[in-house]
């Protein structure tokens, strides 16, 4: 009769010889994700000022940030680039959780024309506003500067409290095409984003 045992030598088992495969995939995806974390900051932000516009409150901001090589080349072959400006809007609580206030976002939106070998930059979800530029750091210099952007009403804070205003600007991935998306988890030249970069608003 044959040994269990003899079936098991040295007490080895199939899946034991797939760990070494498993754990080299763990730590290039580890290192790929360092190196992503550390490049993802690739808009500096110059400056961010909160003013009072009426019966608003309203962002002057000013972001550097060219495009990529990949990026760049994406572009001219037709496909747009969209560029969202997040804000975050939190009361300051002493004894509670922070209270977190309607924090909207704006999208900017690259696209490049080989007809009339132009670049236009539509803003607004609905494409509110437009405008075509004869080249690539034209059409970037709107997306870079933020002038008179509604951030909140002034009726929506109360006076005398402290509020902290978060914002930065991304590319948003998510809508590139598909097969583009996959170059984004193994390249920094697809990601481009800010750093969160905050202002105090006293009412």
């Amino acid at each position: 009769m044959r040994n269990v045992a003899d079936s098991n030598t040295h007490g080895w088992h199939p899946a034991w010889s797939l760990r070494p495969v498993w754990v080299s995939l763990a730590l290039v995806l580890l290192v790929l994700t360092a190196g992503l974390d550390a490049a993802a900051e690739s808009i500096a932000v110059k400056s961010a000022v909160l003013r009072a516009q009426d019966e608003s409150y309203v962002i002057d901001a000013e972001f550097d940030f060219s495009l990529p090589g990949p990026l760049e080349q994406a572009l001219l072959r037709g496909t747009p680039l969209y560029f969202v400006l997040e804000t975050e809007v939190t009361r300051n609580r002493s004894y509670w959780f922070d209270e977190r206030i309607n924090s909207p976002q704006s999208v900017r939106r690259l696209t490049f024309h080989a007809l009339t070998n132009s670049y236009r930059v539509d803003t607004g979800h609905s494409v509110s506003t437009s405008g075509n530029y004869a080249t690539l750091d034209e059409a970037l210099r709107q997306i870079r500067l933020v002038r008179g952007r509604t951030l909140l009403e002034r009726r929506e804070l109360r006076s005398g409290e402290r509020y902290d205003v978060s914002l930065r600007l991304r590319l948003d991935t998510t809508q590139l095409p598909k097969p583009l998306q996959v170059n984004t988890l193994v390249s920094r030249e697809w990601t481009l984003v800010s750093d969160w970069y905050r202002v105090v608003l006293s009412p």
